[in-house]
Formats: structure tokens, C-alpha cells, sequence
């Protein structure tokens, strides 16, 4: 049995070119063919169609009925194939997203923000959390991992590094000095970061030259949350390490000073990781290319 609405289609075009001839040709069927779906609406309506002849052909009155109708109800599917084709190819549905926590809060969220104000059918639980989630075994879609990378199967995409700096308040530099050299820092107040695990930051490196300069520092103050510690560094409590993407602002502003700017500082890998033993979907593949745009490194995306 013939398709009603592919029939539909072939006598709209044998009455708008004026022939099954050229309607065959532009759509690739026989003469013969088109015949046979403009004969299997006639039939079916109980109604001629086409006025045929050896030279011409033309709508007969309940035929230009039908074909304005046809070209309604033909435009009417093509309109909603466009809407369902933009529909599964439309981000949709929920993410679960794990990212470290200062990462995480000062510069994801503002990013997944946008990305949800972009689309609007997307849902994202984002948990922020230093340990190492298991990305398949407690489903998650994606994470964000801070350092080196372990071999776990994932697929990562490799973000910008994570760059420390260090900086002090102008009030506590000019009631304390500015060091000159990491071995200077032991003079100095310097607030500690502590890790989810209860372990301090213990060690500060500064580079310069192709040598490396350990300092133990000395903290007063030691917290797990680098806003609290860029709170403390504003207030003059002593020298910060901290990621740039924190401080950027204050120290554009002033409010912060770069200690040590001769000497390069720390950098840990960043990566956005996903599961390898399953294609993402659109709406996942569309997330990584959002965040890798902000913070990526580079296009492509390797195993690890």
C-alpha cells in the first residue's frame, strides 16, 4: 500500500509543474510511478483529480481543493520534522557534575550559570568536593580533577593549569616588608590551606633559573577554604598561596600585592573528566565543549 502522505507530495509537484514527466524527474521516480500515486488519491478520495491529455494536464475543481490542502498539510509535517529534529538535538535533562570546592564555587558555577541560562531544559546537580569521586560508581557525568591525572579508563580534556599565586595586603606589607627571597617567607605570616583530608599545604615552591625553592611556611591561620583565606589575606593577616583565578581581581585592584613576582609559582593540571565506556550525550558533549571554551587548553580529548 502506498504511503498517503508521500502520494500527497508527487501530485502536489505533477500539478505544480504541470506534468508527471517533469515531476518524476525532479524527484526521482518514473512517469509511471507518479501516475500510480496521483491514480492511488483518486481512488481513494472516490474523485478525478487531473483533466489528462496527450499535451497537457490540469487540476480539476475538487483537484485545486486538494492541493491547497496538500501543500498545507504537507508544509504542516515538514514544520513539525524541523521541530522534533531541533528537539533531539537540543541539550535536555539532567547532569551530575563534580568539581573541587574552590574551583568549583568561584569559577564553575558562574560558568554552569550561563550554561543554563543558554539552555533551558537542562538540569545540573553540581557537588563540590576535594576528594577523588568515583566518577561511574556513584554517577556522576562529569568532573573537574585538580593534579595529576590517575590511569582510570576515564576520558579526559585537558583545562587550563591551575596557577598559584602568592600576595599580601599593601597594609601588611608596609607594617611587615616585602620578601625578597622564598627563604624570606619564614618571617613572615603566611595563612595555610588545609586539604579534605586534615593534611596541611606543607610545602611552598618557587621556581626561577631551573632551580626550585621549598619553603615550610609558617601558619597562624589554616582553614579549608581558600575564600576564607583570601578574606584573611585582604585583612592583613599575612601572605596567601593561592589560585590567580581567586585573586585576579584584588590584585587588578590593589587590594592584593604579588610577592615574589620574579619567581614562578606553582601549577597544578586541570582536567575535566568523563566516562570513556559510553558515548556522552548531546547534552553532556555540548557542557564539556561550554567549560573547555572557558578554561580549555586544547580542542581534543585523550584517554587517561
Amino acid at each position: 500500500m502506498m504511503d498517503r502522505l508521500t502520494s500527497m507530495a508527487v501530485f502536489v509537484k505533477a500539478a505544480d509543474l504541470g506534468s508527471f514527466t517533469a515531476a518524476g524527474a525532479a524527484l526521482g521516480l518514473s512517469s509511471q510511478m507518479v501516475g500510480k500515486h496521483v491514480s492511488f488519491l483518486e481512488e481513494r478520495l472516490g474523485a478525478r483529480l487531473l483533466h489528462r491529455s496527450t499535451r497537457r494536464q490540469s487540476l480539476t475543481a475538487i483537484g485545486r481543493a486538494f492541493h491547497e490542502r496538500c501543500r498545507l498539510v504537507l508544509g504542516e509535517v515538514e514544520a513539525a520534522e524541523a521541530v522534533a529534529r531541533e528537539s533531539a538535538t537540543a541539550p535536555r535533562g539532567r547532569l551530575r557534575v563534580s568539581a573541587p570546592v574552590t574551583f568549583g564555587s568561584i569559577a564553575l558555577a558562574p560558568l554552569i550559570a550561563d550554561f543554563l541560562r543558554i539552555h533551558p531544559q537542562v538540569e545540573i546537580a553540581l557537588d563540590l568536593t576535594d576528594r577523588y569521586v568515583d566518577v561511574v560508581g556513584e554517577g556522576y557525568d562529569a568532573v573537574i580533577r585538580l593534579g595529576p591525572l590517575r590511569d582510570s579508563g576515564l576520558t579526559a580534556r585537558a583545562l587550563l593549569p591551575y596557577r598559584l599565586i602568592a600576595c599580601a595586603s599593601p597594609g601588611y606589607l608596609a607594617a611587615r616588608g616585602m620578601p625578597r627571597t622564598p627563604a624570606d617567607l619564614a618571617a613572615h605570616d603566611c595563612l595555610g590551606f588545609v586539604f579534605a583530608s586534615g593534611q596541611p599545604f606543607a610545602e611552598w615552591r618557587f621556581g626561577r633559573e631551573g632551580e626550585i625553592h621549598k619553603v615550610q611556611p609558617r601558619s597562624r591561620f589554616q582553614v579549608n577554604d581558600a575564600r576564607v583565606l583570601r578574606a584573611a589575606a585582604l585583612d592583613g593577616h599575612g601572605i596567601v598561596l593561592q589560585a590567580d583565578l581567586i585573586l585576579a581581581d584584588d590584585l587588578a585592584a590593589g587590594r592584593l600585592v604579588q610577592v615574589l613576582p620574579e619567581y614562578e609559582t606553582p601549577a597544578r593540571p586541570l582536567h575535566l573528566l568523563f566516562a570513556a565506556a559510553r558515548p556522552p550525550t548531546q547534552t553532556l558533549r555540548r557542557f564539556i565543549d561550554h567549560v573547555a571554551d572557558r578554561f580549555g587548553r586544547q580542542p581534543g580529548a585523550g584517554k587517561h
